[in-house]
């Protein structure tokens, strides 16, 4: 079963822009995000793919410099820039990362791509409700192209995998139970806005490792209910 991970990246923010190569202890966000995505077993290769506008310039020079390999496609339609850059390897499924989630549950999902291994479904639903920013999406390559084909409208083309949810019955899936210690939806580990990144950078000062398991950084926050309020105030935009 081959399988890459895919790292949607810009440097485009309505909120915080710049956000994916801001500092994050001694390193950045972005650093975060693309060693935490090699650490998930069994998969191949791990693709930035940013868009073609020359303020994504800084994106393709950053991976160069991280060795990372890069491709770039379209800004508005990410689904087509999946696509276009899943075709290069041939999966047999992708796995699909956002570059503003640095504490990215690479454990979680060693697991779901091992669950994948027996399942051989088109994709798999998540039971249970995580923090936001920690969980990655699995889809088989076949069903990313069959999106491709039938999802038109906008929100289709701007989120990855959404023509699934809203088309369940078109696509073969199966329930991953999500751990226990992971099942706390009120946290917020994504990077958003200027509070969010004052909790991740406090998250990364504390553990100083890239590769600190998302079950401890949900520990810590729980420990930390002073940490875990600077962004609970912020709403996630909702998909139009």
């Amino acid at each position: 079963m081959k399988t890459i991970v895919i790292i949607q990246a810009r440097m485009g923010s309505s909120r915080l822009p710049g956000k994916i190569l801001m500092p994050l202890e001694k390193q950045d966000v972005l650093n975060y995000v693309v060693k935490r995505c090699k650490k998930i077993n069994n998969i191949g290769d791990v693709i930035v793919a940013t868009s073609t506008l020359p303020q994504d310039n800084q994106v393709e020079e950053w991976c160069k410099n991280h060795g990372v390999t890069c491709f770039r496609g379209s800004e508005d339609d990410v689904l087509d820039r999946y696509v276009q850059c899943a075709m290069h390897y041939n999966p047999d499924y992708v796995m699909r990362v956002t570059s503003d989630c640095p504490f990215v549950d690479y454990e979680m999902a060693s697991d779901i791509v091992e669950f994948m291994k027996n399942a051989k479904v088109d994709i798999i639903d998540l039971d249970g409700e995580m923090p936001r920013g920690l969980a990655v999406e699995l889809i088989s390559y076949s069903a990313l192209l069959k999106i491709h084909e039938n999802g038109h409208e906008q929100r289709h083309r701007e989120h990855v995998t959404y023509y699934a949810y809203e088309h369940r019955n078109e696509f073969k899936r199966i329930s991953y139970h999500v751990p226990a210690n992971r099942l706390y939806p009120s946290l917020r580990i994504t990077l958003d806005t200027k509070e969010d990144y004052e909790l991740c950078s406090n998250i990364a000062n504390y553990f100083q490792d890239a590769l600190i398991s998302s079950s401890k950084v949900v520990e810590y926050l729980l420990e930390h209910p002073q940490v875990a309020e600077l962004n609970q105030h912020i709403k996630q935009k909702p998909v139009v």
